[in-house]
């Protein structure tokens, strides 16, 4: 498995005077370019090996996006199963931040390897050299942590291989290339018509909250609690998706990150869709719904599942650092401010 319509409520509302406990970002930051059609993406892989027909998938994606591809010097190196050295890999990323030729980055794929690189990331180089980062799973490694360390604005989305549906993109789109706002990132009806018990939604928590969007993978999320690279959760709108674990592993990573990282201090919670996460057929365990209730409820902040992001064909994409608002009823997410220029 792959790593309805709009809201009802209207686009142009205002904010939410005194939201309680909203925090302004501490780090100063920096909103990357828009995409324009013609433009050149960097692709990298900064995680696991990306197979040839995944990669000319890639690069069809961009093609139909209207975008032009440079591809990472190291692309198809291997290393054991990440693609290529810690090394490679690290000097495709400063390449492409480095080089004037290059608009934007995409991430091709996920897999593992991100954490590796981050002691080694030249975080000014970055700071220096603003763009679009794009990517999810292994990837939220890199948006949090650069966003922590620069200022500059990340993008979880769909990696260069993903399925790109109709709404997928639509949310690309909207989200790098208009940089409309304040822009209500709409339910998709693929996700919303499927019968599968892992994608239906569900309110944890009543409420509507505002606050900085920062979040991605719960793996990558309980594996940098406490390391540095995340940014702080106080006052943030945290979002969250996973792929495959069980739901006794859901349950150790969100105990991980509630003991190393100050998820109750976060003003909202946004959970995606946990797809292949349900508990196996006769076993003892705790639901996956059971679960995310016994962890997610003490936090007291508004939280829901079922929002259109994780390892899923329908995607939307959240800028990691600007001010949103969630409404945990509505599973509604407003994005208040662009995360491009």
């Amino acid at each position: 498995m792959n790593r309805r319509s709009f809201s009802r409520k209207a686009l142009a509302l205002p904010l939410l005077a005194g939201s309680p406990h909203f925090t302004a970002p501490r780090t100063k930051r920096i909103f990357p370019k828009r995409l324009r059609p013609g433009d050149t993406i960097g692709f990298i892989t900064p995680g696991s090996y990306i197979s040839d027909e995944s990669l000319d998938k890639a690069v069809s994606n961009m093609l139909q996006l209207g975008l032009k591809v440079k591809m990472g010097k190291n692309i198809r190196a291997k290393h054991g199963f990440v693609a290529g050295t810690d090394q490679q890999r690290l000097d495709d990323l400063h390449m492409m931040f480095s080089d004037r030729s290059v608009d934007a980055v995409w991430c091709a794929r996920g897999g593992y390897g991100c954490t590796r690189l981050l002691p080694k990331i030249d975080y000014g180089l970055i700071r220096k050299n603003p763009k679009i980062l794009i990517g999810y799973s292994d990837i939220t490694a890199l948006l949090n942590a650069i966003y922590h360390k620069t200022g500059l604005v990340t993008f979880h989305g769909p990696v260069g291989a993903s399925e790109f549906s109709a709404y997928t993109e639509a949310q690309v789109r909207a989200v790098l290339m208009y940089g409309t706002a304040p822009y209500s990132i709409p339910l998709s009806e693929g996700n919303e018509a499927s019968d599968d018990p892992l994608y239906q939604p569900e309110v944890i928590r009543k409420g509507q909250a505002e606050g900085v969007l920062m979040g991605g993978n719960l793996s990558l999320l309980s594996a940098m609690a406490g390391t540095g690279y995340l940014p702080d959760p106080t006052g943030a709108i945290v979002f969250m998706e996973d792929v495959g674990e069980a739901p006794y592993r859901v349950d150790r990573m969100l105990t991980q990150l509630r003991q190393a990282w100050p998820l109750k201090a976060a003003n909202g919670i946004a959970l995606g869709v946990f797809a292949d996460c349900a508990k196996a057929e006769g076993s003892d365990s705790l639901t996956l719904s059971e679960t995310l209730k016994e962890q997610l409820r003490p936090t007291a902040t508004p939280t829901a599942y079922g929002f259109p992001f994780g390892h899923i064909d329908h995607q939307c994409t959240f800028p990691v650092g600007v001010r949103a608002r969630i409404d945990a009823s509505e599973r509604s997410i407003i994005l208040l401010e662009a995360g491009v220029r």
